[in-house]
This record gives structure tokens, sequence and C-alpha cells, in this order.
């Protein structure tokens, strides 16, 4: 189920553009001039962990919206599925019933 998560994930979830990839990099660089060879060793390391941390936030987040959505499917199936135009006039009918009562009360 993973590698089905994930592939949707990709299909659906827009990735950062060539520009700010681009950018990124570029800040990047400028902070890895200032180090020593050990500093930057260090610096991608961290940019490593940092952006695997994020895929794996947005992919969690993305089964969790994937497990919630389903999970209504579910419900709403298990009582022959939802109909608007049925929600609005049991919404209606609630007000209507509810005025009447007030009047007689």
């Amino acid at each position: 189920m993973y590698d089905y998560m994930r592939a949707l994930e990709d299909r659906f979830n827009p990735k950062a553009s060539y520009e700010q990839r681009q950018q990124l990099a570029a800040k990047r660089q400028e902070v890895a001039a200032l180090l020593d060879k050990q500093g930057r060793k260090k610096l991608l390391r961290l940019v490593d962990a940092h952006t695997m941390a994020q895929e794996e936030a947005a992919l969690n987040g993305f089964i969790a919206g994937f497990r919630l959505a389903r999970g209504i499917a579910m419900e709403l199936g298990a009582d022959g599925g939802y109909s608007y135009e049925r929600d609005q006039e049991e919404i209606n009918r609630l007000k209507n019933c509810g005025e009447g009562g007030e009047a007689h009360g």
C-alpha cells in the first residue's frame, strides 16, 4: 500500500518548481562557501536529513488525508450514498418543522 500512496502523492502533490529548486541550491552554495570542508559535509547532511523529513511528513499527511477520505466514502456508502439534494430537503424539512413548532408553542 505504501507504494500506491507514494505514486498517488507524486501525481497529485505539486513539487517545487525548477525556479524554487534553483534558488534553494544557490542559497545552499552561499552558505557552503562560508564553511570549511567538514562544515560543508555537515551542511549537506543537514540538508539531506531535512529534505527526507519533509518528504516523509508530506507523504504521511497525504496518506492520512486519503484514509480520511476513504472513511468518509465508506460512511456515505453505508447509508445509500450522499445526495446534496436530499441533504438540502432534510435541512429545509427540519427548518419548517422547527418554525411550525415555535408558532404553536
